[in-house]
Parts: structure tokens; C-alpha cells; sequence
């Protein structure tokens, strides 16, 4: 008796089509987005008060008030003028790394699965509309107020509505039009923010947004949130105590010139703008900002490499990664199975579309599709469907399902009993891993089974997947309710192919060469996934566990094996968890990817949490760090490549900001204690070079491309501090050789110099050598002729801004006298550029001695 594929039901009517596109446009118009009512995004007159907030800015603004007071309008219009582009420069900062954020919160809404135009389309939940159809599976999250239309043993967890955590059974009906309350079994009402814990249907949607019965209650959607990270609190920690420092200092700086200076009024009023520039050059406020620009830019370029980032630890872990567990399926395969051989008593028979079957061949295709679900997401049950379906009109219809024996962890496979009625026998159909069919025929003898098996290993080897399929003809009173006692024949072996995505060698090897070992975890049979690996260049790929194997071994003998180990096969979703706990335990960083919903423990207990968005569930989604959109393996990479980036230019930024505050600070607190010196930094110098120092740490070394060989070193380790004795020192090194030669340059200028133009001329020479900073510690490696010649188009702004802007305060008498300086010769400039250049000179050096040794 041959098994008819039209059995499998298939929805009807307007649920085989959905809405419109344009229907669907026009009552999103009407109706508004699927979305609750949610916190407001900032303004720009908020961002403005939060700048008005700011120390920095407070700290200008009183020193604008002290010029007034001692009757120089000027001076306080020139520094309120460098107020006003301060604020406007941290504004834009502020509304980039806003409008990357709006760009994560869209990629991150809710994700629908739905008909549209006859077509199954996967769109952000907020783009539904009354009367779309919902296709829902196990894991998935309702994403609107829906009735359900069909469905398949459907179970729901209403605990976010009714504090009931125990599933409800749903039941579909094609008339109702009552949602009706929440809680209680087999009602067709489906609610919003509810959990599919089990089976799957078509819902048609009947309230959106805050019409929803959770839109009534107030409850709002989970937005993506920037979480204080290990860095931002290490930041943090270092700003409050410098701060603290910064305005002690402030306070002796006051005291000290007012007392050194006779103690007049005049004294402390110049005192005080000593200090105010003192407090301004020991805060350093750029700290905050560049782990807030960096971490949220960081984010949105990682999602234009497919991977959304949801927490933001994992941007920072990235680079850490010393061991990255990965599916095959869909991942280093592109996921486009189909039928590509069928075994029938031993013989092999190719299947290709358009291409006719042998009966026995169809008896075994169709048996496998009743085995499969009405409406798969599984690539490899929609494979079976699409073969199925080439001769489905040539069969009879009227199956009804009566019973469903899903995979376990103790059997890998699937069973379904279908029943025509009349009293005819029930037909149980049968698929799964070969070992565990074969099981279940108990009719066969060990040397046929034997012989099954070695034809399965046989394709495997092929590279391809390889299932089982079996079938049984009972009585409806001798149907088994325990799979493991059902009595099936074996009818044949089905092989689906699932090529290797091209990008994944180059991939894999960019990975092993950067110190992560990749470790493939599958349900598939290990002759399939070893030669996958192979395909991949998976290092190792000879030695594999399965699951059975890995369910006998005890922690420690899984201890010593996981250290070599790259291929897992057979295993099942919650033996991951286990392998990634072992991984941990040897002190291994972990990135996991996973898709189903007993994939969220190990997504959860893995360092970096991997889901897949393509046709990953709700549930693993909201348990991962990162989404990977495209469910492609060369997007994690890129992802570990961009995450070390990102740390990497952190690094860089943080170095040079401590590296310029030293002889600002420095050139600030001296003149105070030497009696016969003028000042030499003034609020209005120091509010100039935040205009090179704030775009220099937010745009050049966000921007600042990745080095050469940053894929070529091992994984950094997960305690590895940004401010480590070595990077400490070497910004410290760097801050006082340019304070030094500033003071000498001072000195110098005045011999044969005025105060004011010592002061332009000591000025000078410390912008040209902020700028030389700027430029050299674009890399640790590279010499800077090297680094000229890689493109940062925000370089050349903030150099030609800086110059430009210099020029003016140097050349303009109105500027001079704004600034306190005095008109500069041809001489006096080259001076100070070469001793900007001379700064960097030892930097230079300790570079070349690091390529030498590598």
C-alpha cells in the first residue's frame, strides 16, 4: 500500500495567499505600526541639555563668567564661541551614535513569519497588519493579537498574560472570530508576546499594537538596550578618580598662584582661570564617549556584516574567542537541500527534478513526507515535500493524522499515524537517523542491518545527509503510545545533498590562523559531517564523538577528549550545553550558534551566543548575544575580525587621549609654581584643543580599518585590561616627552621672545604634536609613512581643521589678542613643527624594534 503525498494537508482558501501587498500598505497606513507605545527617542533639545550637563562644558562656561568679571568681553566671546562649536561637535557625536542605535532597535524588533501575495515573507513584527497570516512554529514568540486557523498539536505558554506557566493546548477553527481571554485549553485565540511551545499553524491576525490584549495592559516590547560593559566600568572607575584628583588639583592650583602671586585680586582671579584649565586638563571626559561611540558604531557595523549584536559584552568578547562551536546545516552549508538519491533493496536510484521515479522509489519519497510536517521548516522536510510533490496529483487523498511520535533523546526519529477511517488500518510513517529506524524493524537480521548501515556510511561519506524511512500497517487497537514499541518495516534509505557554502574554507581558515579552533556540532551522521569538514578545512576532522558516545563518558574523560575533538555528530540539542560547560572548564572562550528552543541553555552558558535569524526560533533569539541575519558562517568571522577591530581602535583611542592630557595637565600646573612663569594654558587654549582631540578619538579611530595582520594573532585574553602596565606606560611615555619638549621650547622661545609670544610659539608646538600623536598611534606596528598611506578620510579633517584653525589664531590681530599671543616668524613655526615631529621620533623607533622581532 503506497502512502499518498496530498495527504499531508496544506492550507486553503485566502490562508494559502495572505494579504496584498498593497492591502497589507494600506492598513498599515490605517492602523499604524504593530508596535506598543514606547519611551520617545531623544530630541535634539535633549541631547543639548545633557551636553549643557557635561563638566566640560560648566567648566567653560565659568571661566566665560570669570572673563567678564575681570572686564575682557573678548576673551569671553572667543570662549564662548568655542562653547557653542564644543557642543555642536558633541552634539553630532551624540545624534550619530543615536541614529545607530535606532538602526540595531529596527533590526532587533520582533521577527513574523507571514503569507503575503501567496508568498512566505519573514518582516519585522511591526509591519503586520490586521488580516495577515501568521506561520508559526515551536519557539516562536506571537507577535500580534490572532485566531488560529490550522494548526498541528499547537501549545502555548500564556504565563507573560495569566502567571501560568503551564502551556495551553490550542485549538484551530476556521469560523471563530472571539479571541476570547487567555489561559484555559483548546480555544483558537492566540495573544501577543505568548510562546509556541509546541507544534505548529496559520493564525489570522485580528489586533495589532495597542489594540492587543498586551497593549491594554501596558506591558511594552523589549528594545535593544547599551548594558554597562567590564570596559565602560573600568572607564568609569578611572574618570571618577581623576576627576576627584582633577578638582583637588584645581583647588591647590587656586590657592598656590593666588599665594605666589602677592595674594591680590587680580592674582585670584587669574588663579582661578588657572585652576578652571587645570580641572579642564586633568578631566577626561573623551572616556565615556569613546566607549559610547565606539560600542554603538561598533554594533552597526557588525550588523552590516549580518551578525546583530544584542548585548553589548559580546562586542568586547568577540576578540577573546578561542573556540567557535558551530551547526552545519545552513551554516557552513547553504542550506538548499534536495532528494538527491534513494536506496530501495540496496540499489541506488538518483532523484532529479523533472525526472520520473520507479514505484518503489515513490513509496519511499511519499512515506517520508507523511512522516514530515504539513508545513516544514525544516530544509531537510521541505526537500522530501518538493519531491513528494512531483507526483502527488497521481495519488489519492482523505488521510487524517491520528498520532505523532516526535524525536527524543533516546530515539532520532519521527513517526506520524495516519488513518483513512472505514476501518482501515492505520498507516504509521516513519523517518529518522538509519541506526534508530533500523531499531525499530525488528524483522530485520543482523546481517541486514548491518548492510543498511554500511550503505548508510556509504553516502554519508558523500557528504550526504542520510535518513531512514520505515513504515507499519496496524490495527487501531494495537497503535503503540510509546514510540520505542512501534513494529515497522524498513523500506529505504533517502540521501540529501546540502552543499558547502563557497566562502566557508577561506573562512575556516582565517579563523584557525587567528587562534580559534572550529568545532563542528550536527545532528548529522558523523560520515556526513566529517565530510563537510573536510570540504571546510576543518583542522582535525578525522576525530569525531557522537552523541551516544558523549552521553557514556564521563566528565573527565570528555575533559581530555574536548581539547582535540572537532567534530560532534548525532548530537542532540541538549547535549550542547554539555560540550560547552567542558569547554569552559578548560579555559576556553566559546562562541556558540544555535537555532532550535533547546538551544537556549547553551546559548546562554556559551561566552558569545550565536542564533540564527534565518530560521532560527523567538526563543533562541532572545537567548543569544548575537543574531547572525543570514545564518552564514563567513558572517561570524567577520563578526570576531570587526569585534577585535573594535577593541583594538579602542585601545588606540584611550592611549592617545591619556597620552595628550599629560602635557596639557602638565603646561598647566607648572607655570603655577614657578613664580616668574605667565601661564601658558588657558581655558580658551584648552577648550581649542578638545576641538582636535574630541573628533580625533570619535572619528579617526572609530574609522581606523582593521591592521593587517589583526586575523594573524592569538585571541586576547578575557582579562586583558585597556589600561595594562605596557599601554599605561607607553601613553605616559609618549605625554611627557611632548611636555618636555614643550617646556623646551619655552625656554627656548624665551630668550629672545615676549611672554605672549613664547606663549603662541610653546602653543604651537603642542598642537603639532597632539597632531603627530594622532597620526602615529593609528597603529602599534606600522611606521607612519606606512600609515599615510592607509585611507582615514577623518584624518585629513581633523588636520586640515586643526591647522587651519591654528592659522587664524596665529595670523588674525583680533585672534592674537583673544589668545594672548604675539605674531610668529617663518623660523618660529618650522621650530615648532619639527619639535611636534621630534615628539614622536622614539615612538617611531620602539616600532620598528617590535616588526624586527616578529
Amino acid at each position: 500500500m503506497m502512502a499518498p503525498a496530498a495527504a499531508v494537508p496544506s492550507p486553503a482558501g485566502n490562508h494559502s495567499q495572505g494579504l496584498t501587498h498593497e492591502e497589507a500598505q494600506r492598513r498599515l497606513q490605517q492602523d499604524g505600526p504593530n508596535e506598543l507605545p514606547s519611551q520617545g527617542k531623544r530630541g535634539l533639545g535633549v541631547i543639548a541639555w545633557e551636553v549643557m550637563k557635561e563638566p566640560m562644558f560648566l567648566l567653560l562656561l565659568a571661566a566665560g563668567v570669570i572673563y567678564l568679571l575681570m572686564g575682557e568681553p573678548l576673551d569671553a566671546s572667543m570662549l564662548l564661541g568655542f562653547v557653542i562649536i564644543v557642543m555642536a561637535t558633541t552634539i553630532i557625536q551624540q545624534r550619530r551614535t543615536e541614529r545607530a542605535l535606532d538602526a540595531l532597535r529596527d533590526l532587533s524588533s520582533p521577527r513574523a513569519l507571514v503569507l503575503r501575495d501567496g508568498q512566505r515573507q519573514r518582516m519585522a513584527a511591526r509591519e503586520l497588519v490586521r488580516g495577515d497570516i501568521l506561520v508559526l512554529a515551536e519557539g516562536d514568540r506571537v507577535p500580534a493579537d490572532a485566531l488560529l486557523r490550522t494548526g498541528d498539536n499547537l501549545s502555548v505558554d500564556e504565563s507573560l498574560l495569566t502567571g501560568e506557566s503551564v502551556p495551553v493546548r490550542k485549538a484551530p477553527s476556521a469560523n471563530a472570530v472571539d479571541l476570547g481571554e487567555p489561559g484555559g485549553d483548546d480555544r483558537s485565540g492566540l495573544f501577543s508576546g505568548s510562546l509556541i511551545t509546541a507544534g505548529q499553524g496559520l493564525a489570522d491576525v485580528v489586533a495589532t499594537g495597542p489594540r492587543t490584549g498586551l497593549g491594554r495592559i501596558g506591558q511594552a516590547l523589549q528594545d535593544v538596550k547599551s548594558e554597562p560593559t567590564s570596559l565602560q566600568q573600568e572607564i568609569g572607575r578611572l574618570v571618577r578618580i581623576l576627576a576627584m584628583v582633577g578638582m583637588s588639583l584645581c583647588v591647590v592650583v587656586v590657592i598656590a598662584y593666588g599665594l605666589t602671586r602677592g595674594g591680590s585680586a587680580a592674582a585670584w582671579k587669574e588663579g582661578l582661570l588657572a585652576g578652571i584649565a587645570m580641572a579642564m586638563a586633568m578631566l577626561p571626559e573623551e572616556f565615556p564617549v569613546i566607549l559610547t561611540i565606539f560600542l554603538a558604531l561598533g554594533a552597526w557595523r557588525i550588523s552590516r556584516s549580518h551578525v546583530l549584536t544584542r548585548r553589548m559584552p559580546a562586542i568586547e568578547m568577540l576578540g577573546a574567542a578561542t573556540v567557535l562551536c558551530t551547526d552545519k546545516t545552513g551554516t557552513l552549508t547553504l542550506n538548499q537541500m534536495s532528494v538527491s538519491a534513494v536506496v530501495v533493496d540496496g540499489q541506488r536510484s538518483a532523484v532529479s527534478a523533472g525526472k520520473a521515479m520507479p514505484t518503489n522509489v515513490q513509496q519511499v519519497v511519499h512515506t517520508a513526507a507523511l512522516s514530515c510536517k504539513a508545513e516544514p521548516f525544516d530544509p531537510m522536510e521541505l526537500a522530501i515535500h518538493a519531491a513528494a510533490s512531483a507526483v502527488a496529483s497521481a495519488q489519492e487523498s482523505g488521510w487524517t493524522l491520528v498520532r505523532e511520535f516526535p524525536l527524543s533523546q533516546q530515539l532520532l526519529a519521527v513517526s506520524r499515524a495516519w488513518n483513512k477511517g472505514n476501518g482501515q488500518p492505520f498507516l504509521i510513517a516513519s523517518k529518522g537517523a538509519p541506526e534508530a529506524i533500523v531499531g525499530l524493524c525488528r524483522k530485520l537480521s543482523p546481517p541486514e542491518r548491518q548492510a543498511i548501515l554500511e550503505q548508510a556510511s556509504s553516502l554519508a561519506a558523500d557528504g550526504l545527509r542520510v535518513l531512514g524511512v520505515a513504515e507499519g500497517h496496524l490495527a487501531a487497537d494495537h497503535l503503540s503510545t510509546e514510540h520505542k514499541d512501534l513494529e515497522l518495516e524498513f523500506i529505504g534509505l533517502i540521501a540529501l545533498a546540502d552543499p558547502l557554502r563557497p566562502t566557508v574554507p577561506a573562512a575556516v581558515a582565517e579563523c584557525q590562523s587567528a587562534g580559534i579552533r572550529v568545532v563542528m556540532i550536527t545532528g548529522d551522521y558523523p560520515a556526513t559531517a566529517q565530510s563537510i569538514a573536510r570540504q571546510a578545512c576543518i583542522a582535525n576532522f578525522n576525530e569525531c564523538i557522537t552523541g551516544p558516545e558523549l552521553g557514556q563518558m564521563s566528565d573527565h574523560e570528555l575533559a581530555q577528549r574536548i581539547r582535540t575533538v572537532a567534530i560532534f555528530a548525532r548530537v542532540i540539542p541538549e547535549q550542547k550545553l554539555r560540550i560547552v560547560q567542558a569547554l569552559k572548564d578548560d579555559d576556553q572562550v566559546v562562541a556558540m550558534t544555535g537555532d532550535g528552543v533547546n538551544d537556549a541553555p547553551a546559548l546562554k552558558a556559551a561566552h558569545i551566543g550565536i542564533a540564527m535569524g534565518g530560521r532560527g526560533t523567538d526563543v533562541a533569539r532572545e537567548s543569544a548575544s548575537l543574531v547572525l541575519l543570514d545564518d552564514d558562517f563567513a558572517s561570524i568571522v567577520a563578526a570576531v575580525k570587526l569585534g577585535r577591530r573594535i577593541f583594538d581602535n579602542i585601545k588606540k583611542a584611550i592611549s592617545f587621549t591619556l597620552a595628550v592630557h599629560v602635557p596639557i595637565a602638565g603646561l598647566s600646573i607648572l607655570p603655577v609654581f614657578m613664580p616668574s612663569w605667565q601661564l601658558l594654558l588657558l581655558p580658551v587654549h584648552i577648550a581649542f584643543l578638545e576641538l582636535i582631540i574630541n573628533p580625533a578619538c570619535s572619528l579617526i579611530f572609530e574609522a581606523e580599518v582593521a591592521e593587517q595582520d589583526i586575523m594573524q594573532r592569538p585571541p586576547r585574553h578575557p582579562t586583558e585590561r585597556l589600561f595594562s602596565l605596557m599601554n599605561v606606560g607607553l601613553s605616559l611615555l609618549q605625554g611627557v616627552s611632548v611636555l618636555v619638549i614643550c617646556i623646551g621650547v619655552y625656554l627656548l622661545a624665551r630668550v629672545d621672545h615676549g611672554p605672549d609670544a613664547a606663549r603662541a610659539l610653546t602653543f604651537t608646538a603642542l598642537v603639532c604634536a597632539i597632531l603627530a600623536i594622532i597620526v602615529t598611534n593609528r597603529s602599534r606596528r606600522s611606521s607612519i609613512f606606512q600609515i599615510l598611506r592607509i585611507p582615514n578620510p577623518a584624518q585629513w579633517w581633523v588636520i586640515a581643521g586643526a591647522a587651519g584653525f591654528l592659522a587664524l589664531l596665529l595670523l588674525l590681530p583680533a585672534a592674537q589678542r583673544l589668545c594672548h599671543f604675539a605674531p610668529l616668524h617663518g623660523p618660529d613655526v618650522v621650530l615648532a613643527v619639527a619639535a611636534g615631529l621630534v615628539c614622536i621620533a622614539w615612538f617611531e623607533v620602539v616600532k620598528a624594534f617590535r616588526r624586527h622581532r616578529i
